[in-house]
Formats: C-alpha cells, sequence, structure tokens
C-alpha cells in the first residue's frame, strides 16, 4: 500500500468522486495530477475509485495540485455522499 493512502473498511466515495471530477474539468489526466501532487499513479487511482482513503496530507497535496483548498474539496465531496 501507498505511503499516502490507507484501506479503510469505511471508504469515502464523496471524495474520489470530487477529486475525478474537479480533474476532469481541467481536462487533465491521472498522470499528470498525480504527478503534481506527488503521489503516484495508482494511489490516485484507488482513491478516485473509493476504494482508499488519502492521508491528510495527500489530501491537501491533491487539492493544491487540483488549485483548490482542502475546504472546497470537502464540501464537494459532500454534495456525493
Amino acid at each position: 500500500m501507498s505511503p499516502g493512502m490507507r484501506h479503510s473498511s469505511r471508504p469515502q466515495p464523496g471524495l474520489g468522486i470530487a477529486i475525478r471530477q474537479l480533474r476532469e474539468k481541467k481536462k487533465e489526466t491521472q498522470e499528470a495530477l498525480a504527478e503534481r501532487a506527488g503521489i503516484a499513479i495508482p494511489t490516485l487511482s484507488h482513491i478516485e475509485a473509493g476504494h482508499a482513503n488519502p492521508t491528510w496530507a495527500t489530501a491537501r497535496d491533491i487539492a493544491a495540485a487540483l488549485g483548490v483548498s482542502i475546504t472546497e474539496l470537502a464540501k464537494l465531496s459532500e454534495k456525493h455522499e
């Protein structure tokens, strides 16, 4: 398992959906976002699919790479839960 995520018995699929929507809105690939966020592509893929939860540090890095605050990302994820 990557250090930027943890498997959970309570995954947060809304967060993954929010990340994917923001990424697609910017017409970005998983590869480009993962590189800017400093995480592995499989890590981002698992998070977007709702199979794993990012650590807080990884969530902040992803939000920054998407050009949004962690608060904005959290609000968007709540809409998908």
